[in-house]
């Protein structure tokens, strides 16, 4: 935002001008944390390695991770609420998803943002301003941020600020120098001699600390940590997600960034941040476990209880989809029409899905698969 009279500018810090990369950071201070997050983030990648499919089985978390990191953002809606707009979304476009609230449209088009940037990433694009700016310009696509320039860098000074105490926390860098800070900062995230976590957790603040757009930065500063880690070869696949942490630490990691620009307090924000990765990576990979277990029960159970080959079918179906109109099951999963419909009646009087609005007229019924729910919504 732009700053505005009335604001209390005598706690505001200044942006490092000059300052990033930083010359110095305390390796001693560094080498447990880095040696304890790499070890948690190997364990949680081993996991991903030995997913059936990890796109389809942890797509729920990227849909958490948006609810989540919008929220922070001041964004509030429900993993249940985005989850039935993506279902309209993919069962009749728009047309059928003008009742849902502006900020579950904004929080879906986090999940679809960060889904278009693992795509530009895998067909070669490098991590780049053309890359931000792109993704940028879905995420505030719609709502609010429609108009806040999406896709466009700032060209006014912008500002952080606590809003309730009308008292401004940080001031990023200014305009004029915002093109020379980007081309640093992309030059170090292609810095292989720094080591990866060490370059991200460097590269997330500076981010947050050039402040880039006029609106949507928070949200794609944390992006730009999930796909650092994978394009890096962090880990195999981009399904890290460390909002929850910086949520349950909100005022900490605020304070945490802040205090580099202050006084120089790199070493102290990296530490910081690598415990974020450890905690998220044990966090995320309880949270993969449980979904594999329940995936790997199932498969078991599918076969007897559906009594058919498109078993797998059916169970792939809803952890890609844990909320849908059924006219989607039957049209994409590609199992035949009346096996699905019989999939449908046999699973709902199972209580395997729940029922959230029943069919009416020519409106398919939508339905939700909550043993998958009731893991991701924890």
């Amino acid at each position: 935002m732009t700053i505005q009279q009335g604001l209390d500018l005598s706690e505001a810090v200044d942006y490092h001008y000059d300052q990033f990369p930083p010359t110095q950071l305390d390796a001693n201070k560094l080498m447990m944390p880095v040696a304890a997050a790499a070890s948690a983030l190997a364990r949680y990648d081993q996991m991903l390695k030995g997913m059936h499919n990890s796109e389809i089985l942890l797509g729920p978390l990227r849909s958490q991770e948006a609810v989540v990191s919008s929220r922070m953002e001041g964004t509030i809606s429900t993993l249940d609420e985005v989850l039935r707009y993506e279902a309209d979304q993919e069962e009749d476009g728009s047309s059928g998803s003008t009742h849902y609230r502006n900020e579950a449209v904004e929080v879906f088009l986090y999940g679809r943002a960060l889904t278009n940037a693992q795509r530009s990433i895998e067909q070669g694009a490098p991590l780049s301003s053309f890359l931000i700016k792109s993704v940028h310009r879905v995420l505030l696509g719609f709502g609010r941020g429609a108009s806040l320039s999406p896709g466009d860098f700032k060209t006014e000074q912008n500002y952080l600020a606590d809003r309730g105490k009308r008292k401004v926390l940080f001031v990023p860098v200014r305009p004029e120098h915002l093109q020379d800070g980007l081309d640093r900062l992309f030059d170090f995230i292609e810095a292989e001699d720094w080591q990866i976590l060490i370059r991200t957790a460097l590269a997330h603040l500076e981010f947050e600390a050039l402040h880039p757009f006029k609106d949507g930065n928070g949200r794609i500063g944390r992006m730009l940590i999930t796909l650092m880690l994978w394009k890096y070869g962090a880990i195999s696949a981009p399904h890290f997600y460390i909002s929850g942490y910086f949520e349950d630490r909100r005022d900490e990691y605020i304070d945490r960034m802040r205090e580099v620009s202050k006084s120089g307090a790199w070493t102290e924000w990296t530490i910081f941040f690598l415990e974020a990765i450890e905690a998220q990576a044990q966090k995320n990979l309880a949270t993969a476990e449980r979904i594999r277990d329940l995936y790997e029960e199932l498969k078991k159970e599918f076969p007897q209880l559906l009594s058919s080959q498109w078993s797998t079918a059916a169970l792939d179906f809803l952890f890609a989809r844990p909320v849908f109109r059924n006219n989607i099951f039957t049209r994409r999963s590609g199992i035949p029409e009346a096996t699905a419909h019989r999939f449908t009646r046999i699973l709902v009087e199972k209580e395997w899905l729940k029922t959230i609005e029943a069919a009416s007229g020519r409106r398919p019924a939508l339905y939700s698969f909550e043993p998958l729910l009731r893991i991701v919504r924890e």
